[in-house]
């Protein structure tokens, strides 16, 4: 019996130290997470200025920056189908001072680039799933095209001839458009911008024939009646655009599909601050100048749990995997 216990009390004595390590850890974790942040916050944009991401953040940063007392700064780093901003984040320390908003791309990217230089998953925490966001199918005003069937009356008359503007290759303005080609049988030939405000840009001058834009950044195009809206992705019509069909109301059984949102951090930042910018982003959106700020041009807020978020991309990355791979679409 004396031995069993010698060795029972040689064995704690082996773990104690471990669980001394452990606990403080957890202290310094404990209080590095109160008195966070002391310094300003790199808020990352993988897009160039004036498209959706930054129409969402913009308000965001400003409420996070009063209430968290140190400056949310956006950081433009645009290319690359956001991967450019996203391997600056997977790369950065772990300290809840650089943070992104990735888009739905972020998990298209993972089937359709083999050779990203970071995890999906594995390299980034999880912060929030902060809104969604319907696509609205836009022509500019002076063409002839006034409906969905219309676009598909034109496209199957002259197949590869009408082209489709979208914010990059790999974004969901370019992969939505790929699974409608698919959907309803057209070729449309893609041409890729680098982001949302140039890609609408074009489309004003006529250079591309349509879009499937994200609500936010075609909106004032929208309501100045530069571009006229023939269509929206999601089962339901956009609280903001009453009068424009669905795209299954328009004849397209099952299609539905909405651009995501999402915050995220460095792989290992400490569970405290995620928790802290979790509820610091969820509190920005709920104030209510910036909640109807976000809600005026489309948004759906959501402020998911990072678990939930965790869930949203894994199986984001399946539902596209499949896209990606039914219409063959390749980086161009």
């Amino acid at each position: 019996m004396f031995y069993a216990h010698a060795a029972h009390w040689f064995n704690f004595r082996k773990l104690f130290p471990a669980l001394a390590l452990a606990a403080s850890v957890l202290l310094v974790n404990g209080a590095y997470a109160q008195n966070y942040p002391t310094k300003p916050i790199r808020f990352i944009m993988p897009y160039p200025p004036g498209g959706s991401s930054e129409i969402l953040a913009r308000p965001i940063a400003n409420e996070m920056t009063k209430s968290l007392g140190q400056p949310v700064l956006i950081d433009y780093k645009p290319g690359a189908g956001s991967t450019i901003g996203a391997d600056v984040v997977a790369k950065s320390a772990p300290d809840g001072y650089t943070i992104i908003m990735l888009l739905t791309a972020h998990a298209i990217n993972a089937s359709l680039m083999p050779n990203l230089p970071y995890d999906t998953v594995k390299d980034f925490s999880s912060i929030t799933l902060a809104a969604t966001l319907p696509l609205v199918v836009v022509v500019n005003s002076q063409a002839q095209i006034q409906t969905i069937q219309d676009l598909i009356k034109a496209a199957k008359a002259n197949p590869g001839k009408l082209n489709y503007g979208s914010a990059g290759a790999g974004n969901t303005s370019h992969l939505a458009v790929e699974y409608f080609k698919t959907v309803v049988g057209i070729d449309l030939t893609h041409v890729p911008y680098k982001g949302s405000g140039p890609a609408v840009a074009g489309l004003m001058g006529r250079e591309v024939d349509l879009m499937f834009d994200s609500l936010s950044s075609s909106l004032a195009q929208i309501q100045g009646g530069r571009f006229r809206a023939i269509g929206v992705s999601t089962a339901k019509r956009s609280h903001v655009l009453p009068n424009v069909p669905t795209i299954q109301e328009s004849g397209v059984p099952g299609f539905d599909i909405s651009a995501w949102y999402g915050i995220f951090a460095a792989a290992n930042t400490p569970p405290a601050i995620v928790q802290k910018l979790n509820a610091e982003f969820i509190k920005a959106m709920a104030v209510p100048e910036a909640k109807k700020a976000i809600e005026a041009v489309g948004y759906q807020i959501i402020g998911s749990t990072p678990a939930q978020l965790d869930a949203h991309v894994k199986s984001e990355m399946v539902r596209w995997a499949k896209v990606v791979k039914d219409s063959g679409a390749k980086i161009n």
